[in-house]
């Protein structure tokens, strides 16, 4: 009894001994597990801080770009109303302009046809008493002033025209660069939240904690980081494009009008339009010969370059004929060649300028900003102008 007593007692003692050694393995071994965890814990906190600055200076990045495009769409929104607000000021100022213009001619020839100063004196030396004569001459002098003030505010009109189409040009010049600014920052915000989209994928994949939830992130990463570099080669081919059209647009300005009517001149009907072309001399302001004016690549930098006698500040397209009557040119109906074809769709219309005649319903142009083409061409070849969208008209070079 005595010796089963004491192997129990043995027994017990060598078990206990075994749950000790057991216990203080097992309380290593967690310990080893938690310090691990715990580095692990503080390696991917440090990987989520950094990953978090780069998705927080992307988002700045393109909250930036967002904030911008919509500045210039509101400017370019105020800018647009201001244009038409400077257009229909334009025209009425024109149409005073011209009206005015009439009179004054029609007064003119009278005068010279008549012999206005002889009658004015035989009114004064016919009259039949002193009373009469002083009334005459008084009648004389009010017609004199309200002369005088038609012709000051004649000056002053044109004056007017000149500052409102000066205005008028800067807000189209700048509406048409904010477009353009705007067409670049949408390329460059897609290139932005591609890689936001990379990046925000990357700190998911950082804070995920299983395997498998990381590994599908990790996948979704790096399908995101292709996209991104497919967004950035995207803008990147985008400003190559650009550059190569702004090039081959300032190329095509190395011509003038006769090489572009020769282009077309290969027929006699053809040449017999262009020698009918000629218009009635007469004095005009001198303009700039200088394209830079109008918008490069729009269709009035185009129609400046071959036609340089055309005015500085004739706004857009559209407004062309108005601003040329009032600058004194003359407008018509009947196209010839060397003339500027305008069409007034009540938006921004278009110009382009006449190389080649047959009848007011078959001619050829050059121009530019048509159908895409930015350079200056002929695009259409042999069409009616009565086609194109709105009323035409034409400006003939004095």
């Amino acid at each position: 009894m005595k010796k089963k007593i004491l192997a129990s007692l043995l027994l017990s003692t060598v078990l206990a001994s075994q749950v000790a050694v057991l216990n203080t393995v097992n309380a290593e071994n967690i310990d080893k597990k938690i310090a691990a965890n715990d580095n692990k814990i503080s390696a991917l906190t440090s990987q989520q801080q950094a990953a978090q600055k780069q998705v927080s200076q992307i988002q700045e990045q393109v909250s930036a770009i967002q904030a911008e495009q919509s500045n210039l769409q509101s400017e370019n929104d105020r800018l647009q109303e201001e244009s038409k607000k400077l257009e229909g000021e334009i025209t009425e100022l024109s149409k005073n302009i011209v009206s005015r213009n009439g009179s004054l001619e029609k007064q003119a020839r009278s005068a010279q046809t008549s012999g206005a100063a002889t009658s004015y004196i035989n009114t004064i030396v016919n009259s039949k008493s002193i009373t009469e004569a002083i009334s005459r001459v008084a009648a004389m002098s009010e017609i004199v002033s309200a002369n005088n003030k038609m012709l000051e505010q004649q000056k002053a009109d044109k004056k007017a025209i000149s500052e409102k189409q000066i205005a008028n040009n800067d807000a189209i010049n700048t509406v048409i660069a904010n477009q353009q600014k705007l067409a670049d920052d949408a390329q460059a915000l897609t290139t932005k939240q591609a890689e936001l989209k990379a990046a925000e994928l990357n700190l998911a994949a950082e804070k995920a904690t299983a395997e498998g939830e990381k590994a599908s992130l990790l996948q979704q990463k790096a399908a995101a980081e292709v996209a991104a570099r497919a967004a950035a080669a995207a803008e990147a081919a985008y400003k190559e494009k650009q550059a190569t059209q702004q090039q081959s647009i300032l190329a095509s300005a190395n011509t003038n009008l006769n090489a572009q009517i020769q282009a077309v001149s290969s027929s006699t009907a053809v040449a017999e339009a262009s020698s009918t072309a000629s218009v009635q001399a007469k004095a005009t302001p001198t303009y700039n010969t200088n394209a830079s004016t109008y918008p490069i690549g729009e269709c009035t930098w185009g129609v400046k370059t071959l036609a340089p006698w055309a005015g500085d500040y004739w706004g857009n397209g559209a407004q062309w004929a108005t601003s040329a009557a009032a600058a004194g040119f003359r407008t018509g109906s009947t196209p010839q060649v060397g003339a500027i074809v305008c069409w007034n769709d009540g938006g921004y219309g278009h110009v382009a300028v006449v190389t080649a005649v047959e009848s007011t319903t078959r001619i050829q142009v050059s121009e530019s900003n048509y159908a895409g083409n930015r350079s200056i061409g002929n695009y259409r070849g042999w069409f009616n102008p009565a086609s194109y969208p709105g009323v035409v008209s034409y400006i003939y070079p004095n």
